[in-house]
Formats: C-alpha cells, structure tokens, sequence
C-alpha cells in the first residue's frame, strides 16, 4: 500500500482505506477463484495497481468520462482507476464469468458506485465510451478493430478519446500501421520499480 502513497501523494482518507482493502479481498477471492498468479498476488500492489494506476500519470479522467475495460481479468486496471477517479463511469467486461463474479464481489465490498461489469464479449457491448482501457489482452491491431467504433465523438478530456493500452516488452511490430497517431509513454519515466522497465502506456487517439 505504500508504494501507491508514494507515487499518489493527494488520495483521500477514503480512498486510502479504498487501496488498502484490495489485498485482503484479492488474497480471499482468490483462494476461490483464481484470477491472479500465486506470485503476482504477493506484488498486488506494484504489479496490479499500481500498473493499472500508470494510465493517471498521464491523464486525469475529467468528471463523467466515461471507460469501457476490456478484458479486465479481475478487475485490472479498472477497480483502481475506478478508486482513483469516482466522478468518471466505469465498464468492465471480460468473456469469463467467474473473472466478473471476482469484479462485482470487490467492487460491492468498496463500494463503488461508479463501476459496473458484465460478462460479454467487447465486439458485443452496446453503447459508445470515450475511453477503452485494457492490459495487453491480444495483439494491438486486432483490439483496434474490436473497439473502433465504440469509441464516442464528443471530447471532454485533455487526451483525444480513444484507446489506453497497457503493454510490456518490444512490440513495434504491432504498432507500425499506427505510427502517425500512437502516442507511445514509457512507464519507466513516471516509477522507479524494475518491474516498469518496459512497461508502457499506449494511446491511440479514434476520434
């Protein structure tokens, strides 16, 4: 819990008490159902929130921003951007059920008003979003085309609506018929852990 204080120094009492409950609940919920790697839920925090929270190093989702994440696995990184932001609607959606069973089981525990999930297919969701967020569930090109035209017109942010995509590693290939409009940011500029060394924020403006 530490190192989110570290690095988000402003968090209210709240949400301080919001962060410091993902542990105990992940470590229950996934005794029942496994949603994160035995060694990964030792480092929840540097590896799963504070990785999820990369995306507000970068932009400070104005009041009724809307964000559809895809692929959320056990809630990441929406929950923690759910925290981190209450006034922005979130929408969490992954094709395995359990994973969404986890999703709802901790987001009714913190309460959070401003998140809702469900299980379907992203291609599916009806509905537009300024902001589709997601951590590298499949090769860029092919999220592009599953979430195009869910992106909404209108703007009310500082970034262009589009795509924020978290990603590790070399992955240059994926981007080239993106590369007049990917705006690529280096996590390694914003945390000092190693496991951000080659950890990345993508955005690709659809608007």
């Amino acid at each position: 819990m530490e190192i989110i204080k570290k690095y988000f120094p402003d968090l209210t009492a709240h949400q301080i008490e919001q962060f410091s409950r993902l542990e105990p609940l992940y470590q229950e919920w996934n005794e029942k159902i496994n949603v994160i790697s035995r060694k990964d839920i030792d480092q929840l925090y540097e590896r799963h929130v504070l990785h999820s929270l990369g995306i507000a190093r970068y932009i400070q989702f104005a009041p009724g921003t809307s964000v559809m994440d895809v692929g959320c696995g056990g809630g990441f990184p929406g929950i923690p951007l759910a925290i981190l932001f209450p006034r922005t609607n979130f929408f969490l959606v992954d094709s395995i059920a359990k994973k969404i069973k986890v999703v709802e089981e901790v987001s009714s525990a913190l309460g959070l008003e401003n998140l809702k999930a469900q299980q379907n297919r992203a291609e599916k969701v009806s509905g537009q979003f300024d902001f589709v967020v997601s951590r590298a569930v499949t090769a860029f090109p092919k999220f592009v085309s599953l979430v195009r035209k869910k992106i909404a017109v209108n703007q009310k942010n500082t970034l262009a609506n589009g795509i924020l995509y978290l990603k590790g590693g070399d992955f240059d290939e994926e981007l080239k018929s993106f590369k007049s409009t990917v705006q690529i940011y280096n996590l390694s500029d914003q945390f000092d852990e190693e496991f951000f060394e080659t950890k990345k924020v993508i955005h690709l403006p659809l608007r």
